[in-house]
């Protein structure tokens, strides 16, 4: 059964839906986990207490994705062009291991600035 997540960024509340990998399982078992977001073109990211090596890691995400970042054990929103996307998608610093997608529309997250809290709990 797919494991749902909600994520609660300042007044952007959001449903998403995890995969079936390694990275999303460790992240669905710490849960629930709060952060200061940081953003960088149309990414949020923050580092969370989930530590693991890259899993089918990739440079290719869509808006919408959900990555973590092995290098600084952080979790990925991506929703539109970040600095060294060359185009209208979202491109990572460096590779990430996908962990799902948002369900519904993750130009919302436009609304969050560097600092917000986060939160990620599971979805009832």
């Amino acid at each position: 059964m797919p494991k749902k997540i909600k994520i609660t960024a300042g007044e952007v509340e959001m449903e998403a839906q995890l995969n079936d990998s390694q990275t999303a399982k460790a992240i669905w078992d710490a849960l629930p986990i709060q952060a200061r977001g940081n953003t960088w073109g149309d990414e949020i990211y923050f580092s969370i207490p989930v530590q693991v090596k890259a899993e089918n890691p990739t440079e290719e995400v869509e808006v919408g994705d959900l990555g973590y970042w092995p290098p600084g054990h952080a979790f990925c929103i991506f929703f539109g062009p970040t600095p060294v996307s060359s185009g209208p998608k979202p491109r990572p610093a460096s590779a990430v291991n996908p962990l799902g997608k948002v369900l519904g529309d993750p130009k919302a997250f436009k609304k969050v600035r560097s600092g917000t809290e986060i939160k990620l709990e599971r979805a009832e």
